[in-house]
């Protein structure tokens, strides 16, 4: 059965495949252990956020389900190698999720407010990290036992995680702008 006759135009599986591909790519650069929390910085997380602006909510979360599945399967695509069930069950588990909703909520503001210039786009990332953070953090306080402890240890991702809000805004603008047909708004 072909991809149009399930549901999925040919198109849309291609840009999903290229953009779980993408979010793979984004993990050959190695996570950086700060703090105590076990959770490392890392640049994948700007995938979500991508994939989101770009894809919009159903292409941009399904791209981020299709990693997060190949990655649960055992695929070593996370920062630093690591795949399998492990990382979802460690302390970086929420986030991970998170980006699934990450990338949904990035979408829905994309394609629902007017404009898609980088006000919105920012607006858009800054609410989709958030998602991730409302996700991650309570998880990291059930799996440390302390959620304050949790939200503290979480500050070390702010400083960075914002520089990823501003550059996924600014890719994603470019980008979005780039693949609008003529005389469009924006919309891949």
């Amino acid at each position: 059965m072909s991809a149009s006759r399930a549901g999925v135009p040919a198109a849309d599986l291609a840009r999903i495949v290229v953009f779980a591909a993408f979010i793979a790519v984004l993990g050959i650069f190695p996570g950086l252990y700060v703090g105590g929390s076990g959770v490392p910085i890392v640049v994948q997380n700007a995938g979500p956020l991508l994939a989101g602006a770009i894809l919009g909510a159903k292409r941009g979360t399904a791209a981020v389900v299709l990693f997060l599945a190949l990655t649960a399967l055992g695929l070593p695509l996370l920062s630093g190698g690591r795949g399998g069930v492990g990382p979802f069950l460690g302390p970086s588990g929420g986030f991970l999720l998170g980006w699934i909703v990450s990338a949904l909520v990035v979408g829905l503001i994309v394609g629902h407010v007017k404009g898609r210039a980088l006000p919105v786009m920012l607006l858009a990332t800054f609410a989709g990290l958030i998602a991730d953070y409302l996700i991650g953090i309570p998880f990291l306080g059930l799996y440390t036992g302390h959620l304050a402890a949790a939200a503290v240890q979480s500050l070390v991702f702010v400083p960075g995680d914002l520089a990823k809000v501003v550059i996924s805004a600014l890719i994603a603008t470019v980008a979005r702008r780039a693949l609008a047909p003529a005389g469009t708004s924006g919309r891949p």
